[in-house]
């Protein structure tokens, strides 16, 4: 059997969709419903069932995925054995910061070693990022957490990334003579970040804890316009170091001096299947992470 009916196979099963599947790969829906047709046949049952408008895989089709890309796995490690030129597709997770700030010096080195490899790079919430490596639709992770992100994959810590509490320059707070306390915070209005954001969780959790009230003054998705908001005097807001360096240098924000005891901060970790083979690209590219990630 043709090893792109089952590259097709498992197509439609992550899309859940005969159309998604045929416009990713190029082909007319008319010829992923044969492809589909045809595995049928060969194994005497339906390999997906329909819900009203949703597809889904029977279970003879979950346990066919599962040895399917086994197989697909182990061809695409074969070329990469045989062939001269190392190419194929990185697929790279992260969180919106990272993937701003931290992650593109990196994919330029790697595309330096390997041009003709294609690199995907893709944001999520947390959640979303570590189930798509458990799915194998993300070959590596990058995120943020206090602890292991996810104790059934590999999850290991790159370098401790603080926490900047940030204000417009003239806010009382950054001219505060001793160091400022988390009590000091009670009653402020902070900008933050969407309910998924693990630094935002930590934050307020704390507060919560030691019975500091505040305000939120507004949600936002767009680390920038977080910035902006803060810039204009419309609140605080916490945010990784690597997201405020610039701002901090040039002025145009300022740090509220936390005390000893109130620092903040998370571990920036590379997330991994356990299962999952490291290609050449891949094994490289790890290999940058570890050795340029120095501890902040």
């Amino acid at each position: 059997m043709d090893l792109v009916y089952f590259r097709t196979f498992r197509e439609v099963a992550r899309r859940q969709s005969f159309t998604r599947a045929a416009e990713h790969l190029g082909y007319a829906q008319s010829s992923v419903t044969v492809q589909i047709q045809k595995l049928e046949r060969e194994y005497g049952v339906p390999l997906f069932e329909r819900y009203g408008r949703k597809l889904r895989l029977t279970p003879p089709g979950e346990a066919l995925l599962k040895l399917a890309s086994q197989m697909l796995e182990l061809y695409d490690q074969s070329k990469e054995r045989i062939a001269s030129e190392v190419s194929g597709t990185l697929t790279v997770g992260t969180i919106d910061s990272l993937a701003a700030y931290y992650v593109p010096p990196y994919l330029q080195q790697l595309r330096r070693q390997f041009p003709a490899l294609s690199v995907q790079l893709s944001t999520e919430s947390e959640a979303s990022l570590l189930a798509k490596i458990k799915d194998g639709d993300c070959d590596i992770g990058l995120t943020l957490d206090r602890s292991p992100a996810d104790p059934q994959l590999i999850c290991m810590p790159l370098r401790r990334e603080p926490l900047v509490l940030v204000a417009a320059p003239e806010h009382p707070l950054t001219r505060q003579p001793a160091p400022v306390t988390l009590e000091h915070l009670h009653g402020s209005e902070l900008i933050v970040t969407e309910q998924s954001c693990i630094y935002r969780s930590l934050f307020e959790k704390l507060l919560r804890e030691r019975r500091i009230a505040y305000r939120l003054v507004f949600e936002l998705a767009s680390l920038e316009a977080i910035k902006q908001c803060v810039r204009s005097g419309l609140g605080i807001a916490l945010l990784p170091g690597i997201v405020v360096q610039n701002e901090l240098t040039q002025g145009t924000l300022a740090a509220i001096p936390l005390a000893a005891n109130d620092d903040l901060h998370i571990e920036l970790q590379l997330v991994l299947h356990p299962g999952k083979w490291l290609s050449q690209p891949l094994d490289s590219f790890v290999a940058l992470l570890k050795q340029r990630s120095a501890p902040a």
